[in-house]
């Protein structure tokens, strides 16, 4: 049997012959002249991922191309030239291997062509660019294609969940568009400037198609409009950025339209079961509320700092449109104003924080109002049916109450510490509208009394309790009463005033009163009834001004001479 080493040098040579003969085969086909083409060879070198639309006889279309012979030697370039080429295909405009090579291709496709002579420039060649006979190759990239039937076409890829109102003709509307030719270069977007576009729609202040695509869309909406040269720029373009008989592609957010007619628009209200009046001109409100613009962007919250807005309505100290929208508000509702430029802001806006024609959406809540004129509103809840006497100005009282704010927020309660509260009327001791409301009441009595913030703790409120300009609410109940003195006295006496007054107030009988002495005396007719103290104030500060008041030269001491019962003076005063 032959051996392993035989067997492995015949391997060796049977290569070896398989080698040379390739190599005689290569050679062959090297030296062998080309086999004629019989029509267009394609070899497509990139096709994109998506090809929304293939090219059509009949259609237009703009492309770049390098032309080189099968040798590589260059004839011809729309690179060269700067600008692409532009041409109805299967309108003998071209070559007809061009025609059939351009036919089905995408944007952005790039294809090798190889057009045979009778395709291309046959027998005649072209002048001395283009031999007779010569099979051209074309490297092909294309950037455009339309249609002369073409309209604007549309394609919505986000729809808001609610589309209250669309774009209508004579509009005015601010938008975010990229705007791209259709091999997706980009030629302008509104994003780069941070700044919308804003336009009225369908009277001709734009390009015609964008003027078309624009129509329908709703606040939120995202649409792509594509539009043909007829509807764009048309044959020369923009003279910058975008060329000739150019395709154009906007991908468009609509942020806000609103139409010059428009008024402002009240909707989401919510209106409190109980509405016993509403805001007029004049009023002055207070209330919390959010803004935004009409795609949902937030501007400014009263919320944020922890304050209502106060202003007078029908004034002007507010916007137009929230003037307006303000009047026939009740305490507690809530509703939505939306406010278009003309009634807000008008085309300049504030500067950073609203654009200019921009509209707004307020989102309110009415804590209360107010009117400069308003007196303190008391409502009887509860009555006795014995009343022996009311209560007047000077009479001691005490009663309970609950106070809150007109939207329920308790500010303070006298349950809360187990004890009444005690003033005297008419002693500037409580806020004008709770003397009013105290006014002509009886012992167990209940009253609701709604007092004005002028009536009450004005403009500046009380610290961490009582906003500014807040309207109080006070439930009331007179739990004790103790009549005052007639006004100007802060001591009367119950029996005849006796005619040794000076002698008995004189104990040591040295014909001078000593403050003790008058204070001692005093508090003995007070203790056996037979004179009486204004109540609700300090005794003792009321003696002291009472001495104060005979003590006519200061010297600390009262002598018969200066002594005088009120009777006797001239000018009032409030002792004896």
């Amino acid at each position: 049997s032959p051996s392993k080493d035989f067997l492995a040098v015949k391997m060796i040579q049977c290569v070896q012959i398989m080698l040379y003969l390739s190599v005689l085969v290569a050679f062959a086909a090297c030296n062998a002249p080309p086999v004629p083409l019989d029509d267009i060879f394609i070899e497509k070198t990139f096709v994109p991922e998506q090809c929304v639309r293939a090219v059509k006889v009949g259609d237009y279309v703009r492309y770049h191309y390098i032309g080189t012979f099968p040798d590589g030697k260059k004839f011809d370039s729309s690179y060269d030239r700067g600008s692409t080429y532009n041409v109805f295909v299967g309108k003998k405009q071209l070559i007809e291997g061009m025609d059939k090579a351009l036919v089905g291709m995408c944007v952005n496709e790039r294809s090798l062509v190889k057009i045979p002579p009778h395709l291309a420039y046959g027998k005649r060649g072209y002048g001395d660019i283009i031999p007779a006979d010569s099979i051209l190759h074309f490297d092909v990239l294309l950037l455009d294609v339309w249609n002369p039937e073409d309209g604007v076409q549309i394609k919505t890829y986000h729809t808001p969940s609610i589309c209250s109102r669309k774009v209508e003709v004579s509009d005015y509307i601010r938008y975010h568009y990229n705007g791209t030719l259709l091999d997706g270069t980009l030629f302008d977007s509104s994003h780069t400037r941070m700044r919308t576009y804003d336009t009225y729609v369908g009277i001709g202040w734009l390009i015609a198609g964008m003027d078309q695509g624009l129509l329908g869309m709703c606040v939120g909406e995202r649409r792509i409009i594509t539009m043909p040269p007829s509807l764009g720029y048309g044959e020369n373009g923009d003279g910058s950025d975008i060329p000739g008989q150019a395709s154009l592609v906007f991908d468009v957010i609509l942020l806000d339209l609103h139409n010059p007619r428009d008024g402002i628009a009240v909707t989401n209200q919510m209106v409190p079961e109980s509405c016993t009046r509403k805001s007029v001109s004049g009023d002055f409100v207070r209330y919390h509320y959010n803004g935004s613009l009409l795609d949902g962007t937030f501007f400014d919250s009263s919320y944020s700092r922890n304050r209502t807005y106060d202003t007078y309505v029908g004034k002007g100290y507010v916007i137009a449109g929230m003037d307006e929208g303000l009047i026939g508000v009740c305490v507690g509702e809530k509703r939505t104003i939306t406010i278009p430029p003309h009634l807000g802001y008008g085309e300049e806006g504030t500067g950073s924080k609203i654009p200019g024609s921009a509209v707004l959406v307020f989102d309110i809540h009415i804590i209360d109002f107010h009117n400069p004129s308003d007196s303190t509103e008391i409502t009887v809840s509860y009555k006795p049916e014995e009343c022996e006497r009311q209560t007047k100005k000077g009479d001691f009282v005490k009663y309970h109450y609950n106070a809150s704010l007109m939207d329920g927020t308790s500010i303070d309660s006298t349950y809360n510490y187990g004890k009444t509260y005690n003033i005297v009327l008419g002693a500037n001791q409580v806020v004008p509208g709770m003397e009013d409301g105290l006014m002509e009441m009886c012992v167990g009595e209940k009253r609701h009394l709604v007092i004005p913030p002028h009536l009450g703790y004005g403009e500046r409120g009380v610290t961490d309790e009582v906003p500014g300009s807040a309207v109080l609410v006070f439930d009331v109940e007179l739990v004790d009463m103790e009549e005052g003195l007639p006004e100007g006295y802060m001591f009367i006496w119950n029996d005849d005033v006796s005619p040794d007054l000076f002698a008995e107030m004189d104990k040591d009988k040295d014909e001078q009163v000593e403050p003790s002495e008058f204070t001692d005396y005093i508090m003995r007719q007070v203790n056996e009834g037979k004179g009486r103290l204004a109540p609700g104030f300090d005794p003792y500060r009321i003696i002291d001004n009472m001495f104060s008041n005979q003590d006519r030269n200061g010297d600390g001491k009262i002598t018969e001479a200066e002594f005088k019962l009120k009777a006797d003076e001239s000018a009032a005063h409030d002792e004896l």
